[in-house]
């Protein structure tokens, strides 16, 4: 059960978890996106009034309003919304296809995952070169500062996120309180910036800017980068207390960006605006504030790792990723969880990008393509979503919202050959392992040919009847009741190990993120979703055991084994031997061999433990 939370202190820890990356573009959106542009009067409404109305589309509308009104059970995510799709839709294809489509948003994802961390940390820490005497810092010294902070980050997650939101949130809170204040002494020397609200701007500049206007709009999306952290971590904190959070964020926010943009027109020629704008204003507060922005840039990074985690749990739980070694660390809420696997392939990956790319403005050359990917991908779930839901209106709102995310992508199609195809080939990574990883799954289940129930019942009950026992309980673990794995058969009729009392246990997911349930049933019986009698027997000395649970449950198997009454004396369990000369089977049972199994994912008891090998040809 959730953890009951104060109203205040969730909105703080949902600016220390959630928003650090959307609060810190800042830094970096609109000196970007006038590196592009004439720093005109006209231009600069122009830009102000697209970030505007980016965050209004893309952040308020489709993830703090859409997206979060169908997360599942306070659960949200790529998966998420691909579970719900697939129960809806009556089509084997379509389930296929949009399971294909989920699965590229989850790498979509992971690959923003390591650029963020990287253009974050690095456009902070270049803010050193307008401190007195540090202008002439190089850039392998400000790489070498970004690089530390990024391992120091990484560092800590082992010790949960709750932890770390309730430290950064006070932080946040006064960087946002920062980012208003100042951006409001900015607007009262310019107070027409708030013209910008108008969306005739917008539409005016991408007219007159035609092909270079439209290219544009892959660098003001940066303004909304982070606005898909609002629906992945849901399940770290409450949608009640994220949405409250983004209506403050969202003030602090536009107030800066305006802020920032009235600097521009009073003084054309700034070239970091944010860092010249404070500097301006306050000298004496300028390291301070300094501090600060790394400070947030750091829990910028946060936003995307906590994500990172819910989604490949998830992506483990529904079977579409190996069983990497999970570590809780909340006992007040579930899903918070720490993946080492996940965290130390992240930190490896921020530490290569910022050596490639060396510089903020590099990386802002080749971000935002996995982003608006993710966007269009979760826009195009809602839409089919709402629609099978026979929610006309949401649907339609969604379609709409889809085709600017559509506009936003192809924006940033030119990116690719600027650096854009590092995002490409990081979301490739966890694409290959997870199709692998799928169809080698597939195989080795038809390889292994396992038994029908029927077939392996009729020698079940002679050789139980014929041989001597040993006393106890045996468990042994199978997915699928009806069909016997080979290594149960080797174990029961080859090697002529039989228990007194012997229980074929599996672990079934249901389609809703929670909900578990353990009891004694028969195969194929219609009571998978009630409790069955403990006295379910199919044969004299065997019994089928099932635990069901979502695909967010975090379950102690052995206290459910426990609370029905099983004492097992020992746990057998199958450990496939693959050889093959085939490249891509031999990336599967590479993976097989570096991920914990069933027993193992699940902490069952050492000393209860049987692996019992099956050699398999691939």
């Amino acid at each position: 059960m959730a953890h009951k939370t104060s109203w205040g202190t969730g909105i703080l820890r949902a600016l220390g978890l959630v928003f650090g990356d959307i609060g810190t573009s800042p830094i970096y959106t609109l000196t970007v996106v006038l590196a592009l542009t004439s720093p005109t009067a006209a231009h600069v409404l122009g830009v102000l009034s697209l970030i505007f109305w980016t965050l209004i589309l893309l952040v308020t509308v489709e993830y703090a309003w859409l997206a979060m009104s169908l997360g599942t059970r306070g659960e949200g995510g790529t998966i998420v919304l691909k579970e719900l799709l697939v129960s809806l839709v009556r089509s084997g294809r379509q389930a296929a296809f949009f399971s294909f489509l989920g699965y590229i948003g989850i790498s979509l994802l992971i690959g923003d995952g390591v650029i963020t961390p990287a253009i974050s940390i690095l456009s902070a820490v270049e803010g050193l070169l307008l401190i007195p005497g540090l202008e002439t810092t190089s850039t392998k010294v400000l790489m070498a500062v970004a690089g530390l902070i990024a391992i120091a980050l990484f560092s800590v997650q082992r010790r949960g996120t709750e932890r770390v939101a309730g430290v950064f949130g006070p932080l946040m809170l006064i960087w946002f309180g920062v980012l208003a204040v100042s951006g409001f002494v900015s607007i009262s020397h310019a107070p027409a910036v708030a013209q910008a609200l108008n969306p005739w701007h917008a539409v005016t500049f991408l007219v007159e800017n035609g092909l270079a206007g439209f290219f544009i709009l892959s660098e003001v999306i940066l303004c909304a980068t982070g606005g898909e952290a609002l629906f992945a971590d849901m399940g770290h904190l409450t949608r009640k207390h994220i949405r409250a959070a983004w209506g403050f964020v969202f003030v602090a926010l536009v107030i800066n960006y305006f802020g920032q943009g009235a600097y521009v027109i009073t003084h054309p020629n700034a070239t970091n605006v944010l860092f010249q704008m404070i500097y301006a204003q306050a000298p004496l507060l300028y390291i301070p504030f300094l501090l600060l922005s790394v400070a947030a840039t750091v829990i910028a990074s946060q936003a995307m790792i906590s994500g990172m985690f819910s989604i490949v749990y998830q992506g483990i739980t529904t079977r579409i990723l190996p069983m990497f070694s999970v570590t809780y660390t909340s006992t007040e809420r579930q899903s918070q969880i720490y993946i080492g696997f996940v965290n130390w392939f992240l930190l490896l990956a921020v530490l290569f990008i910022i050596s490639v790319f060396q510089q903020s403005k590099n990386l802002a050359a080749a971000y935002g393509l996995a982003v608006t990917g993710d966007m269009a991908i979760t826009g195009t779930f809602m839409t089919f979503i709402f629609w099978l839901q026979h929610k006309r209106g949401r649907a339609l709102i969604a379609a709409v919202i889809t085709v600017v995310d559509f506009a936003y992508f192809l924006s940033c199609i030119y990116k690719i050959p600027h650096g854009g195809y590092w995002s490409i080939i990081i979301a490739a990574i966890p694409l290959t392992m997870i199709i692998v990883y799928i169809e080698g799954q597939k195989k080795l289940y038809r390889e292994l040919r396992p038994l029908p129930l029927d077939v392996f019942l009729i020698s079940f009950r002679q050789l139980y009847a014929g041989l001597s026992k040993i006393g106890g309980t045996a468990l042994f673990f199978a997915k699928d009741s009806l069909a016997i794995p080979p290594y149960i058969v080797h174990t029961i009729f080859k090697n002529n190990i039989i228990y007194e009392d012997n229980i074929i246990v599996s672990i079934v997911r249901r389609p809703d993120p929670y909900g578990a349930a353990g009891f004694f049933r028969n195969p194929g019986d219609p009571c998978a979703e009630t409790v069955c009698p403990s006295d379910v027997t199919i044969a004299p000395g065997l019994r089928f055991f099932e635990i069901q649970c979502g695909y967010m449950e975090v379950i102690d198997v052995e206290a459910v084994l426990k609370e029905a009454g099983i004492n097992e004396k020992t746990i057998f369990y199958g450990v496939e031997e693959i050889h093959t000369r085939n490249p891509v089977w031999t990336l599967f049972a590479a993976i097989k061999k570096l991920t914990p199994n069933i027993v193992q994912f699940y902490e069952l008891p050492p000393n209860k433990l049987h692996g019992v090998v099956t050699r398999v040809e691939l």
